[in-house]
């Protein structure tokens, strides 16, 4: 029987154990790169089988939230490879999270105040932190243009290699939490009426191009996905039949023969069961590596993997509180309570300051 603990193969990628830190948004890069905080934080968690980094720009108008990172310049490889660096010099493994938010962003954080792209030109009901503290409500986007597509693909797969080339293990394309690719897949965000809107089949053609593009550019072994076939993160709104929308996609994927596949079950940060879903229907239709996210303890972790309906889970905020978090979980020690107030933005208080069980 497979345990938590075990090790294991994703593609490329050799995990020593099958607990996986979840990507986590902290707010702490200073002008989109990382700097010496990140470094410690993200070594100081080298203990998970994989991390996740958090959500990472691949582009400037990837950008809707305050101080967070990108992938895009050089100082920006440069300063991700003093973080991979530090991981493996602990025996970890670290995988980048490409992102962009689509329409969960406003003007004055986009390159010369424009607005913000999507698959649409509706705004999202929801709001972004612009700054430190400060909570509001998106700004309009614009649909971005069918002959827009392409380098936007394109920029995906650059960012895939600026990710190896600043030592990153591979990438997960984040198409989840109502971000840019799954305003694009969902008809409740999109409503174009062009080759990547309508059908099922068009409104997945952008992620399964994206897909392509960065296995073409850094290998499948090394490219992986985030997905949340329900949640309604972001104001996203559910589709109007996700389990034929996202087996279609898992259809698709398939033959890539991509690392794993990661999936938010249930409503991101909420309840499990808010929508129905046949979770396992789209790992056998992946059919290939498949990590669980959303919500696990002890017990339902340990579960999972033994009875082999994940071959890994994925763990978010535990892992801020407790950056031993897998010898914890080993060994049935308590987990320490988060602090809130710290989450966003700031200096190494409540980022790289909590301490291990035993010091």
């Amino acid at each position: 029987m497979t345990t938590l603990f075990d090790p294991a193969r994703f593609g490329d990628i050799e995990l020593a154990n099958r607990v996986v830190m979840a990507p986590l948004t902290r707010n702490r890069a200073v002008q989109q790169t990382p700097g010496d905080l990140h470094v410690e934080y993200y070594r100081q968690r080298a203990g998970a089988g994989l991390i996740l980094t958090e959500a990472t720009q691949i582009r400037p108008d990837g950008q809707g939230y305050f101080d967070t990172p990108g992938i895009h310049t050089p100082e920006q490889i440069a300063a991700w490879k003093r973080v991979t660096d530090a991981v493996h010099a602990e025996g970890g493994r670290i995988v980048v999270q490409l992102w962009h938010v689509g329409r969960i962003s406003v003007n004055r954080l986009q390159p010369g105040g424009q607005s913000p792209v999507s698959s649409t030109a509706r705004a999202a009901k929801t709001r972004t932190y612009a700054a430190h503290g400060e909570l509001v409500p998106t700004d309009t986007p614009r649909a971005l243009r069918t002959d827009e597509l392409p380098q936007l693909v394109a920029d995906y797969a650059q960012a895939a290699r600026n990710a190896i080339a600043a030592g990153f293990d591979g990438v997960e394309v984040h198409s989840a939490n109502g971000y840019l690719l799954e305003q694009f897949l969902r008809d409740s965000t999109n409503d174009r009426t062009d080759a990547y809107g309508g059908s099922i089949e068009n409104r997945a053609r952008l992620l399964i191009e994206v897909m392509t593009a960065v296995a073409e550019a850094i290998g499948p072994g090394r490219t992986s996905l985030r997905l949340s076939p329900v949640t309604p993160s972001n104001d996203i709104g559910q589709d109007s039949d996700p389990q034929a929308l996202f087996n279609h996609v898992a259809d698709r994927l398939a033959p890539l023969k991509l690392a794993f596949l990661e999936v938010v079950e249930g409503a991101t940060g909420g309840p499990r069961d808010n929508a129905p879903f046949d979770y396992a229907e789209l790992r056998r239709r992946f059919n290939g590596p498949y990590i669980a996210n959303n919500g696990f303890d002890r017990t339902m972790a340990l579960d999972a993997v033994a009875s082999g309906r994940a071959d890994a889970v994925s763990i978010g905020r535990p892992f801020i509180s407790n950056p031993d978090l897998v010898d914890r979980l080993r060994d049935n020690l308590p987990w320490a309570e988060l602090h809130k107030e710290t989450l966003y933005g700031g200096g190494a208080e409540g980022y790289t300051d909590y301490p291990t069980a035993v010091a």
